[in-house]
């Protein structure tokens, strides 16, 4: 499968809503386990970075902000209702969100999407808005194949890398719903890496 960057447009924001808006999904109420995984890390306040159309959005507090750079993605957020700004719109509305104003940071299946590079520059610009934590989850080997927007495979040790540049301490880092053998043909098994400012 040739990749490929564009995550920017109307087409990649349709197909976050038409998958996540499977009706087999909602029967079998698949993301509960990830629902419950987000909840139990007790990220407070959240800054949700690369939030797409807001699906963790209505799993964190209420007073948490997604950002992304796709404004259709921000358009089906804000009309599901959650706090959500383009990346344009954020920076110049920033300074009424000041320094330490989020509990954390949220990048939930953003840096395989992104250069390493660009991931490091992503998670510095955001950090002086976050008092506490910063949590990364990116999709293991199975699920990494099934979006051609997947540029960045990462590990757990590469994660770990990239925080620890970003002077962030790791505080755990461990494998989701399954052992990480699983991610090899499961592919909703994520790698999950909290760490602390």
């Amino acid at each position: 499968m040739a990749r490929q960057k564009n995550t920017k447009g109307k087409d990649y924001a349709d197909r976050l809503q038409n998958l996540s808006g499977a009706k087999w999904k909602t029967v079998f109420d698949v993301q509960r386990p990830y629902r419950w995984n987000l909840k139990r890390l007790g990220l407070g306040k959240t800054l949700d970075v690369g939030c797409g159309i807001g699906r963790n959005l209505g799993n964190l507090s209420k007073q948490s902000v997604g950002v992304d750079h796709n404004k259709h993605a921000i358009k089906i957020a804000k009309q599901a209702g959650y706090n959500a700004a383009t990346t344009e719109d954020f920076k110049k509305n920033k300074n009424q969100y000041g320094k330490d104003s989020f509990d954390s940071m949220l990048l939930a299946h953003v840096l395989e999407h992104l250069t390493t590079a660009d991931g490091k520059r992503i998670i510095k610009e955001y950090l002086p808005y976050v008092r506490e934590k910063v949590v990364v989850i990116c999709p293991q080997e199975k699920g990494f194949t099934t979006d051609e927007t997947h540029i960045n495979f990462l590990t757990h040790s590469d994660i770990e890398k990239i925080l620890k540049s970003c002077g962030l301490k790791i505080i755990k880092s461990y494998s989701f719903p399954f052992y990480k053998k699983a991610g090899k043909i499961f592919t909703h098994n994520e790698t999950v890496v909290v760490a602390n400012k």
